[in-house]
């Protein structure tokens, strides 16, 4: 049973490896590739459509475990991988009907991916193994930041703008690996299968298929509505209350990190021909920073609440430093300029070196906060861990949605602020949550 498990955290890692090596590389070079399209019908923007993805896949979270308890999680993620595939193939021949449409689908199936991704990793791990396999999951999806960037690097430096061929080969590539992703879900064995088998053999041997079937779906209905009022209840509670602002902070550090800094890099005019390949390897190292954490914090730390407390406070360092070497860096007008280059000088003359530190440190950072909210999450709800779930990347990515779509607009100085203040209070109140938690259980064990 233990192998079988730790065998579904590896293939839903594999999975998930697959899928968002496509899309986070997309998401990473997005608003530069739509900069440089000379097609003239073509009006969207990248920063609209990540924050519409984001916006749909908030209020889709609601009724995500409702989905996830009627279809099963598996065929859920078959769907959603689907869905990433189209998102993915509309830049081969973009047009702003399919990419805003694209978008729309998308975010439905994030939010459905990432609660069937929930459900599952909680299924397939207990209290002395959830870390361990957030770890192994966290690691497998952050080394999707790694490959699909490398190319980037390799193909794009030098270059001073990206032609239609550059565009296509690197999107049709990017569509067969997410399509490979999706195919992997089928591989997924549920740890529980040989017991229900048994007791369908013993108890409905009698009954005819279209009965079992009815029967079926009148439990998922059921379940569904019962999840559907658990995420209600939840949202009233002391903890998820506290949690939401180190939620909410995860997602304006999300959309940064994955769609706004990379841009701010390529448009840094004193990065001259080497800025688009720079995108690439800050997407490179902003993975690497995510694996050392992932692995750091998921498999090498026990499951102990001292050192989740740790974890998040190093989290918050990390990412108030990297925020301020960016303001140093990167020129104010860099998420800004659509078909210009940087105008504006930074305070210091800006290094590529300073850049990559920076990416690294957001992917550490980034790495510290998530791992740390599924483990005190998966911990607290371990019975609840669809609706736990599907709370957490509401409001994370109902931040994030707003966070695109203020990045065209805000100067990165004021971007950067936001992000201080909201991530200190985010850190301030896990700190709460972790101690009242700390109370209970010492209360219970006297």
């Amino acid at each position: 049973m233990a192998d079988l498990r730790t065998f579904n955290v590896v293939v839903l890692g594999i999975g998930f490896l697959f899928v968002f090596t496509a899309f986070t590389t997309c998401g990473n070079i997005e608003q530069t590739v739509v900069k440089s399209l000379k097609n003239g019908t073509f009006t969207g923007s990248a920063y609209h459509s990540l924050g519409i993805i984001y916006g749909i896949f908030s209020f889709s979270n609601f009724l995500a475990p409702s989905i996830v308890a009627v279809v099963g999680p598996q065929f859920t993620m078959i769907i959603s991988g689907i869905l990433y595939s189209g998102y993915i193939a509309v830049f081969i021949n973009p047009s702003s009907w399919s990419f805003y449409l694209t978008s729309l689908l998308i975010g439905l199936g994030a939010a459905m991916l990432w609660t069937a991704q929930g459900h599952l990793l909680v299924e397939n791990s207990d209290v002395s193994t959830i870390n361990r396999n957030t770890g192994i999951f966290w690691a497998f999806l952050q080394c999707s930041m790694l490959f699909g960037n490398l190319y980037i690097y390799l193909a794009w430096t030098g270059k001073t703008e990206i032609t239609d061929a550059n565009r296509r080969i690197l999107f049709i590539a990017l569509l067969v690996i997410s399509v490979l992703g999706t195919l992997s879900f089928l591989t997924l064995r549920r740890a529980w299968q040989r017991e229900e088998a048994l007791t369908e053999e013993e108890g409905q041997a009698l009954l005819s298929a279209r009965v079992r079937y009815t029967q079926r779906v009148n439990a998922a209905v059921n379940e569904a509505k019962a999840e559907f009022r658990t995420i209600l209840q939840l949202l009233g509670t002391k903890t998820i209350l506290l949690l939401s602002s180190c939620m909410a902070y995860s997602g304006l550090e999300l959309s940064f990190y994955s769609g706004v800094f990379g841009t701010c890099i390529g448009a840094t005019t004193q990065f001259g021909d080497s800025a688009l390949g720079l995108i690439g390897l800050s997407g490179i190292v902003v993975g690497v920073g995510e694996i050392v954490g992932g692995g750091l914090f998921g498999l090498v730390c026990k499951n102990n609440r001292f050192r989740r407390t740790s974890v998040v406070f190093l989290g918050m360092v990390v990412h108030f430093v990297a925020f301020y070497l960016i303001f140093l860096n990167i020129p104010d007008d860099a998420p800004v300029v659509f078909y210009t280059s940087t105008q504006q000088k930074p305070y210091l003359t800006p290094s590529a070196s300073i850049a990559l530190l920076c990416s690294f440190l957001l992917g550490l950072g980034d790495s510290c906060f998530n791992t740390q909210l599924y483990s005190i999450l998966g911990r607290i709800y371990a019975e609840q861990s669809s609706p736990a779930f599907a709370i957490f990347k509401f409001i994370q990515s109902i931040f994030a949605a707003v966070a695109f779509f203020y990045s065209g607009y805000l100067l990165l100085s004021w971007q950067l602020t936001v992000m201080v203040i909201l991530g200190f209070f985010g850190t301030l109140c896990f700190f709460v949550v972790e101690r009242m938690h700390n109370v209970s259980a010492d209360l219970q064990d006297y």
